[in-house]
């Protein structure tokens, strides 16, 4: 995949980035103070946490680690980044105990997104990075939307008034996914699809990685459902009568997509040469290879959004959440992620 590096990181973007706190129990927090503590050999840029900062500065201390938190605005941010970690807070005070799902904590963890997406669209910030959530904790203190692209594509109709098409991609600098199913039963993946959901997340996918990843054609390589791409109607019909009308389509449109092709030939390395990102048709289909490939660097991207929002490839580890031995390489990855789009988009 080729994708414009933009400029270094070390020359400050003009507005900050931000990081939502996620679930306050999760592994998020303390992978946010992992990256502070390395920001100079890793040569971050500035960011910003969104949390209680009460809540982060008891982290700390449990964890033994010295990290000075200072309460700031957004404005604020770069300028205390060298020396602290800026949190901007949240009305919302935190009672967590690490490793210990609570829906309590859910109101802060929603009103962290909420604020980012507020920020950025105020152009207060760049972008924002989300830390991991526990949906079933959201659901249980009665969270409304589906998923987190959900969510997020509900905050932007309420700043633009505008409907959005919000398109999940996951990210490494060997490969690209996008599913155009998400978490969606097996047996209902067939019943999903149609050529229009191919075409809108084709478009969608087509113009965020000229926009924002700086492909001026991006390259698109879809999968077909059934194995062997269905061998014309002989393993299921889907790919014939769903999915090459939709490639039809979207080539009409000047978008270089290509298929559809059996997917278990499509993420080899000499495959991956020849495009810059795969729309498969299901979760797994998507998933697998890239977390095969590419497990602690991968990001989330939520793509087709007025912002620019990623999230770390993983989980809220609730398991080794409060002991300090987590990975932060795919936060890390996330908000060098972040940083580079930004500084794409504002160079467009």
């Amino acid at each position: 995949m080729i994708l414009n590096q933009g400029v270094s990181v070390s020359t400050a973007l003009e507005k900050p980035l931000l990081i939502t706190q996620g679930d306050p129990a999760g592994i998020g927090p303390e992978l946010v103070l992992m990256a502070w503590q390395d920001r100079q050999t890793l040569n971050l840029p500035p960011f910003a946490l969104i949390a209680d900062p009460a809540h982060i500065a008891g982290l700390a201390k449990q964890l033994d680690w010295s990290v000075p938190i200072r309460e700031v605005s957004a404005e604020d941010a770069g300028s205390v980044f060298a020396d602290a970690l800026p949190v901007i807070p949240i009305k919302s005070k935190v009672n967590a105990v690490s490793g210990q799902a609570n829906p309590a904590t859910a109101p802060a963890t929603v009103e962290a997104i909420e604020t980012a997406v507020s920020l950025t669209m105020a152009g207060k910030a760049a972008a924002f990075v989300t830390n991991p959530v526990a949906k079933y904790v959201l659901y249980d203190a009665g969270f409304q939307h589906r998923g987190s692209d959900e969510f997020l594509a509900s905050l932007a109709e309420r700043h633009t008034g505008l409907p959005t098409w919000p398109v999940l991609m996951f990210w490494s600098e060997i490969l690209a996914v996008v599913p155009v199913t998400v978490h969606v039963p097996v047996t209902d993946i067939p019943l999903c699809l149609t050529s229009d959901i191919i075409v809108s997340t084709g478009m969608v996918v087509s113009e965020d990685l000229s926009k924002r990843f700086g492909i001026s054609r991006p390259r698109i390589a879809i999968t077909g459902l059934n194995p062997h791409a269905g061998e014309n109607g002989k393993i299921g019909t889907e790919d014939r009568d769903i999915i090459a009308p939709a490639i039809t389509l979207l080539r009409r449109n000047s978008i270089d997509a290509r298929g559809p092709y059996s997917a278990d030939s499509l993420f080899h390395a000499r495959a991956r040469a020849g495009y810059d990102v795969v729309i498969a048709m299901y979760h797994d289909q998507a998933l697998i290879p890239i977390k095969t490939l590419a497990f602690d660097s991968a990001v989330n991207v939520t793509l087709g959004l007025p912002f620019i929002r990623t999230a770390p490839n993983h989980g809220t580890a609730f398991d080794i959440a409060g002991r300090g031995i987590g990975n932060p390489r795919s936060l890390v990855s996330a908000i060098r992620l972040t940083d580079r789009l930004a500084r794409t988009q504002n160079q467009a």
